[in-house]
């Protein structure tokens, strides 16, 4: 029974087909993307008009403080304008609302205050003209007292003098010469037109005297030595023929056996002094 029960298990054996390997899982088809979801477009920008770009340039403010001080300036003087334009404009149409006898009336206040103006001017013009006037005399009159001080300052010997003139050299190896002989000379120069004159460092005034003392000459008391040397200012062309004249100064010395020389020179100077000396009797007469 075993045998029997073991063939039709085994004919059905045989007739079952081998078994198959395992097949693979069948992959799966790929997810389909999804569709891209549409980007919204951008709405264009709105155009901003000018008048909108300054308030968006001014609001919110950014004030500065140069800024702002300078603000406060404008409206200062915007200020000062309207109420210098406000005040015109009252006078104006204070104006324009008066009477014609008031502005009649005014029109003769302003010609009134005009010619009083018009004086006024013409009274000091004529006042800066005077006070010019005098001044210049003034001026002048003190320009004539300082040159005639200083001409009456040369010939009293009180100030220095300088000009053109000559210089006279006396030699006396003998001691011959006397003052009178100097004195001759001083009034040969005076007379030919001499200005200004010293002798050996004093200076000859008009009341200058010459004297013999101790076989020496003196000068106003003050004793010179040969060589007698003379300075004097005066025109050249003038002093030296009038002490070459016949018969003049220099023959009269030279028979003295004294050597005498001339020079012109285009500059002598006369820087011997004298002290002012106040007349013990006479006075100004326009006193």
């Amino acid at each position: 029974m075993s045998d029997q029960e073991e063939r039709p298990e085994n004919g059905l054996r045989k007739e079952l087909p081998a078994e198959l390997p395992p097949r693979a899982p069948a992959p799966r088809p790929a997810p389909e993307p999804a569709p891209a979801e549409p980007v919204p477009e951008q709405a264009p920008e709105p155009q901003l008009t000018g008048r909108q770009r300054l308030v968006d340039g001014l609001w919110p403010p950014r004030l500065t403080r140069a800024q702002l001080i300078v603000a406060l300036l404008l409206f200062g003087l915007g200020f000062g304008l309207a109420v210098q334009v406000a005040s015109n404009s009252d006078g104006d149409s204070a104006l324009r609302g008066a009477r014609q006898e008031d502005l009649v009336r005014i029109l003769d206040e302003l010609d009134d205050r005009t010619q009083r103006l018009e004086d006024e001017k013409q009274g000091l013009e004529k006042q800066r003209q005077e006070l010019q006037s005098s001044s210049d005399q003034a001026a002048e009159a003190r320009r004539q007292t300082a040159e005639k001080e200083r001409q009456l300052g040369i010939l009293a010997g009180t100030v220095g003098a300088t000009g053109p003139g000559i210089t006279m050299t006396v030699q006396d190896t003998k001691g011959a010469v006397e003052s009178d002989m100097l004195l001759d000379a001083i009034q040969e120069l005076r007379a030919a037109g001499a200005e200004a004159i010293q002798v050996n460092g004093v200076r000859v005034v008009a009341d200058t005297y010459f004297s013999d003392t101790d076989g020496n000459v003196a000068v106003d008391g003050n004793k010179i030595n040969a060589p007698y040397r003379f300075q004097v200012i005066g025109k050249p062309q003038d002093l030296e023929p009038a002490l070459n004249i016949p018969g003049g100064v220099v023959q009269s010395l030279e028979k003295e056996q004294a050597t005498v020389s001339v020079e012109r020179s285009d500059k002598i100077v006369v820087d011997a002094l004298r002290q002012a000396k106040l007349p013990d009797y006479a006075r100004s007469s326009s006193r």
